[in-house]
């Protein structure tokens, strides 16, 4: 089986040893030239290593200029070999060796040249098969760097990550990545046997949103690189800008091929929407320097703001020439500490003293700007030395001098990957220390414990005793690599030189820590500098007051509309993040920024629009002028009727009071007194007791007045006019029939109201007028009330037509002349009421008001024009309620005359008296407007004569039966 394996691995490199070199045919001399070239190191176990030291070629895959971040990569790898080498706690009597390799940032020549990793695997003899003389098992030689490629460290970018991981899984030959950073790769049905100290740029997308929501951008520009690492990363990105509402006002590629005219294009594009001022970048280095370029070309009169991926990050040669647009850029760049040993370890390399790296010198010439004269690399990389200087714009180079050294006045600094490289070697080493422990039965104190390095300074040489026995047992060196990552790989925890916690989650993935810079100039100087403004883990930490922009002083906008004002929302228009601005009606408060949402009755919006509050409920306040009125007009009534009442109560014997009809006077004076009373059910604050006092109150005292009055008109009428048809006895005019007729007209208004409880049951309710008002009433419709009073309408027309049919009795009987004035005056007050009460329904306090005085004046006239008369006498000629005073001799004369005559009587009525009875010549005052026969001068005794009770005239004329009484026929007919 492992035999088959074995065959299926080498068919797959010969295809692919058959397609790579096809890949760079144009230049097939300097490929070969690159692929001889690498570092080499003999251990007892290899790691491979790829970094990309030279520049992507235009025409070649590797281009003449080399990378000075890759070259300080591959430098972090040896430097971390060697402190584990010349670690005594870490795979004690085990060297690793390395084996370097040049990416020259292209993933097809990565490919290409990992084939010399599986190349060595597929090389290494099966030591199981032989046995040495002593029985021990055969090991390779330390010197020799043919042997297996226990894992590989590398490579940079994304692509190169992706070609490399896919070819070493094959060969269960895990990958540690301390630059790569596409999301992609964290996929482990794809890429089982990768990991990476870097965190995915997932988190990155995260942290450039983070920052565009911080700024309040909501309309942006992106560009991204062709690629795994560009194209990733701007997905992620969008995908998160969409879920938080920033919009993407143009989306630009760069080709891997891309020419000025490409840039020149894109930054052309962005001035298209001038709105979009924020520009974020995903891109690699490179690309983000040409679009520098192209915008500095274009001129630009109002620039862009730079929000930049850590392509970019913080290195300052990427802006060389060009610091004058980069100034203000926002770069986000992994959280990483300075290891001061490793600045150590690069300040005393020389090209003399560092031979194993081939590509130093090609670094020491590019930095120092000076030729080697005893090391020439021009044939080995076809390095055009014009081109270099047209790109970097220096100088004609000098002959180095001995005396150069790295240090940050020749603009050294450390590259800010350097951390994850020796966090990337270490991982690997207490993985394998691990691994040692476990297969060779060795014992080690830091086993299972969380390891931790401070930085210090440490020996910068391989161990020289490389003739001693390895350690490495055989089960170690053939230990199944799928299983090595998962079991030992993922699982390592441990502190590193820079005090930052290093360990994987289950996809392979490091922890995701930025650092958030600021591209400015120096204070009093022409220098720029990347200042820290900010963090980010798990969430983003910035300090925006420090926080330099491009031409601005204060923070721009990058929007494509503003944002609405107070209780305004968003119509779209177009993009996703242009928009017009709507109000919302008064009424209405913000429900999200696309919808206004109405409060509902009896609510309304605060001032920011964003939720309602419920408004004050409003009735008729006491200390209200609407109230203050009709209560003075209903104090003044109810003391009037009481003092009446009194009045009454003290003369109830009287003559007068007798011959009004003490009953129904009492009945409607109870009436009105209702009716007075009222106004304060009416202005009290509407609850259940008050509106069914307010219901009973209105019907019932209405009834009250015009029950009583009707039964009086209706009994004067059927007097006066039946006296002149027959002189037989009435019935029912009795004061007991009168109280009966009176109550029962009375109990038909309280069955009414009654009804009307239970159709409409009492309660309270809202009334809106508006929506800024919120009134509380009785729960009674205005059609309601108006028909709960219809037949109180009916009691005050019949009272109205009797009254004008007794408008023409004798005038002594002045009490109908009262009773019809009254009635005439009631017609007027209620046909003006009913237009003033429904057309001020929306005022509640005008209403109410309007009400109130149209009760009172209601019952006041009743008041005062049935009862000024009686009243008047009572206090100011009492003499009169006398009976014997009450017999006005002159009346009495006319009358005896013209009943003997048929001569025409004081009122002016002929009258012609039958035979057998007596003429008519008086009329009955007050509330009962009672008739009697008047008796003659012959007739001494009344009682007896006529049969009838004793009568009573006043002085001036009114007759005056007591207590309204007829024992007898009046007369047998009244002749007009």
């Amino acid at each position: 089986m492992k035999q088959k394996k074995k065959i299926a691995k080498i068919l797959v490199v010969v295809m692919v040893l058959f397609w790579s070199p096809v890949v760079d045919l144009k230049s097939p001399s300097n490929a070969h030239t690159q692929d001889s070239v690498s570092v080499s190191l003999p251990g007892d176990i290899i790691l491979g290593g790829l970094f990309p030291v030279h520049e992507k070629g235009e025409g070649a895959p590797c281009g003449p200029k080399v990378y000075n971040r890759g070259v300080q990569r591959l430098e972090a790898m040896l430097y971390a070999i060697d402190r584990v080498n010349n670690d005594p706690n870490i795979l004690p009597g085990i060297t690793i060796g390395v084996h370097i390799l040049d990416t020259c940032s292209r993933d097809t020549y990565a490919l290409n040249q990992s084939l010399q990793f599986v190349r060595a695997s597929l090389n290494n003899l099966d030591t199981s098969v032989f046995e040495c003389a002593d029985a021990s098992s055969p090991q390779l030689k330390k010197n020799t760097s043919s042997g297996p490629v226990f894992g590989v460290i590398g490579g940079s970018y994304s692509s190169v990550s992706l070609q490399v991981a896919n070819l070493l899984r094959l060969f269960h030959i895990p990958q540690v990545s301390p630059a790569s950073t596409a999301k992609t790769l964290s996929d482990k049905s794809r890429f089982d046997l990768f990991a990476r100290t870097v965190p995915p740029d997932t988190f990155q997308s995260v942290a450039l949103v983070d920052i565009l929501k911080n700024f309040n951008w909501s309309y942006v520009s992106t560009i991204h690189s062709e690629g795994s690492y560009g194209e990733y990363g701007i997905e992620a990105l969008h995908k998160e800008a969409t879920e938080r509402n920033v919009c993407i006002a143009v989306a630009e590629k760069v080709p891997s091929a891309a020419d000025d005219k490409v840039f020149d294009s894109i930054i052309s594009k962005l001035q298209k929407k001038p709105n979009a001022r924020g520009v974020v970048l995903f891109t690699r280095a490179e690309d983000a320097r040409r679009i520098l370029q192209a915008a500095k070309r274009a001129n630009l009169s109002q620039p862009f703001h730079w929000i930049a991926s850590d392509g970019w990050g913080k290195q300052q040669k990427l802006l060389d020439g060009l610091e004058d647009i980069a100034e203000g850029a926002i770069t986000v760049e992994l959280q990483s500490e300075i290891i001061a040993d490793f600045d150590r370890y690069m300040m005393q390399l020389t090209p003399d003293t560092n031979q194993r790296n081939p590509w130093f010198a090609e670094y020491w010439e590019d930095t120092f700007n000076c030729a080697l004269t005893s090391v020439s690399k021009e044939p080995d990389t076809g390095k055009s030395v014009d081109s270099t200087d047209n790109m970097i714009g220096r100088k004609t180079k000098t002959t180095c001098d001995n005396s150069y050294r790295l240090s940050e006045k020749v603009g050294y600094e450390q590259e800010s990957k350097t951390q994850f490289v020796v966090d990337a070697v270490y991982a690997f080493a207490y993985a394998l220390h691990n691994l040692h422990n476990d297969r060779c039965n060795t014992q080690s104190d830091q086993t299972s414990e969380t390891r931790k390095h401070l930085q210090s300074e440490s020996v910068w040489y391989r161990k020289l005793s490389t003739d001693t026995k390895s350690q490495a047992c055989p089960d170690m060196a053939n230990y199944d690599g799928k299983d090595f990552y998962n079991n030992y790989l993922l699982n390592v925890s441990f502190i590193d030189l820079a005090g930052s916690e290093v360990k994987f989650d289950r996809q392979g993935d490091g922890l995701a820590r930025y650092d958030i810079l600021n591209y400015q100039r120096l204070e009093n100087s022409s220098g720029y500098q990347y200042k820290v403004i900010g963090k980010w883990f798990n969430g983003l930490q910035l300090n925006s007051e420090t926080v330099v922009w491009n031409k601005e002083t204060e923070q721009p906008t990058s929007a494509c509309s503003l944002p609405c004002e107070v209780g305004m929302i968003k119509k779209q228009q177009g993009d996703t993040c242009c928009w017009i601005c709507d109000s919302c009606e008064s009424f209405e408060y913000v429900y999200d920024e696309f919808t206004c949402k109405d409060c509902g009755p009896g609510l309304w919006p605060y001032a920011d629009k964003l939720s309602c509050f419920a408004l004050d409920i409003q009735y008729m306040k006491w200390k209200s002028l609407f109230a203050l009125i009709p209560m003075a007009i209903a104090i003044f009534g109810i003391a009037v009727t009481i003092i009446v009442i009194v009045l009454f109560a003290k003369n109830h014997d009287t003559p007068l009071v007798r011959a009004s009809g003490r009953e129904l006077s009492y009945t409607l004076l109870f009436g009105i007194l209702v009716c007075y009373c009222n106004t304060f059910a009416l202005i009290a604050k509407p609850t259940i007791g008050s509106c069914v006092l307010q219901r009973f109150g209105i019907g019932v005292g209405f009834s009250i007045i015009y029950s009583a009055l009707l039964t009086k008109t209706n009994r004067i009428s059927r007097i006066f006019h039946s006296a002149s048809k027959s002189a037989q006895r009435l019935k029912y005019i009795s004061p007991q029939s009168q109280v009966v007729i009176t109550t029962s007209l009375i109990a038909i208004q309280v069955l009414i109201t009654m009804i009307w409880m239970v159709v409409e049951p009492p309660g309270t309710r809202f009334y809106y007028p508006d929506r800024r008002e919120v009134i509380l009433k009785c729960n009674i419709q205005d059609m309601s009330f108006l028909f709960s009073q219809l037949y109180n309408m009916i009691l005050i027309t019949i009272c109205t037509i009797y009254a004008i049919k007794t408008r023409k009795i004798p005038e002594n009987f002045n009490e109908s002349k009262f009773i019809g004035f009254t009635m005439y005056t009631t017609c007027i007050i209620w046909l003006a009421f009913v237009p003033i009460y429904f057309g001020t329904g929306n005022s509640y306090e005008v209403q109410t008001t309007t009400l109130c005085i149209s009760i009172s004046l209601s019952a006041s006239v009743a008041l005062v024009c049935l009862y000024s008369p009686k009243v008047y006498i009572l206090v100011f000629h009492p003499d009169k309620n006398v009976r014997k005073l009450t017999m006005n001799s002159t009346v009495y004369r006319r009358s005896a005359a013209a009943g003997a005559q048929g001569a025409p009587t004081s009122s002016g009525y002929s009258r012609t008296q039958a035979p057998g009875t007596t003429a008519l010549t008086g009329g009955a005052v007050g509330t009962t407007a009672s008739s009697s026969a008047l008796p003659t001068q012959n007739s001494p005794n009344l009682d007896d004569a006529s049969g009838q009770s004793n009568v009573v005239h006043k002085s001036n004329g009114e007759f005056l039966p007591e207590d309204g009484e007829f024992v007898g026929p009046i007369c047998n007919r009244i002749n007009k």
